[in-house]
């Protein structure tokens, strides 16, 4: 896992230098501030690098897809700064949020300049075609929309007990997976993939995404508080459907009715929460979670077999195991 940390920490720093230099002509300076910011304060640059090794293990070079790969990250960036604010999040990355640095007029600013910039950067890619860059753009743009469906989804499901899997799995792609697909799709796209390779690296993302997000709903019941930098069972604290206590619900049998009491507590001691784990824990849910992911990482893997063997093709199935193998 330490080497695929220090691979993204590689492709990490062209990322950063390339969007460091599109910012820099921000006006004013607070803004340009707050647009930065976040960037600056490091993450695991996942998305962008996947675009730039898709590009890789497509036969292209890392460069032509440099420019999506920024855009991809300044649109994740715009995410997270509009979902601190609609969640009144103090802190992102061991940082004060941007909205608690600059205010939320500011924020709000900021998180529609890199929404902005991101197609101003892809449009404008200098190494790439006129069609491979309005094709990623386009791809960039599904994405956008996905994200905004998959929020609005997401705040529906707030004291909804009923949520089905598939809801639940259609919320998740659509909030989590579709960057992460549409940043391997780029990727591919500015690598000058044919089009069943693009569609092929689409799936591989999304899959991945999915196991992602479902990996985190894994470990904020099967971690420990130290490493995940937050509360064991938050989720259950919030009485957030993931896809554990959708399968619990269903499969507790004489439990059920006591998890979904729990789960509409607002209140809950750590009792509670550790009850409810248990409850989870008997009844299945939770590995029943972990085989999804693990299912998701190997579909996404046997994907990869489209692509001639390479080092960035080798990256990519290391990358798919890394998202099982996290632990925060």
């Amino acid at each position: 896992m330490s080497d695929v940390k220090e691979i993204l920490g590689n492709y990490s720093s062209d990322i950063i230098q390339s969007i460091e230099e599109d910012l820099s002509v921000i006006t004013p300076n607070n803004l340009q501030e707050a647009s930065f910011y976040l960037t600056k304060a490091g993450g695991k640059m996942l998305r962008p690098a996947l675009c730039l090794i898709t590009a890789e293990a497509v036969g292209g070079k890392k460069e032509d897809a440099l420019k999506a790969g920024s855009a991809i990250e300044l649109i994740h960036t715009f995410s997270l700064i509009h979902d601190d604010i609609m969640d009144d999040d103090d802190m992102r990355r061991g940082m004060p949020s941007v909205h608690k640095v600059w205010g939320e007029d500011v924020a709000i600013l900021a998180g529609d300049t890199l929404f902005s910039k991101a197609f101003e950067i892809i449009i404008n890619s200098e190494s790439t075609s006129p069609l491979q860059n309005n094709q990623a753009l386009a791809t960039v743009a599904d994405a956008c929309v996905k994200i905004c469906e998959g929020q609005a989804l997401d705040m529906g499901f707030e004291d909804r007990f009923d949520v089905t899997e598939d809801e639940y799995m259609e919320m998740i792609f659509k909030k989590t997976g579709a960057l992460i697909a549409a940043a391997t799709k780029a990727g591919a796209i500015m690598g000058g993939a044919s089009d069943d390779v693009v569609d092929a690296m689409y799936e591989y993302g999304r899959l991945i995404g999915l196991a992602f997000q479902i990996q985190d709903d894994y470990l904020d019941l099967a971690s420990d508080e130290e490493t995940l930098g937050k509360p064991i069972g938050s989720d259950i604290g919030k009485g957030k459907m993931t896809i554990i206590a959708i399968n619990g619900i269903s499969s507790a049998g004489d439990d059920s009715e006591k998890l979904l009491e729990i789960l509409k507590d607002d209140n809950n001691s750590k009792e509670d929460i550790y009850l409810a784990i248990e409850i989870l824990t008997k009844c299945g849910a939770i590995e029943y979670a972990r085989n999804l992911a693990l299912n998701s990482v190997k579909q996404a893997k046997e994907v990869l077999e489209i692509l001639p063997d390479s080092s960035s093709k080798q990256v990519l199935v290391d990358i798919a195991d890394f998202v099982l193998e996290r632990n925060s």
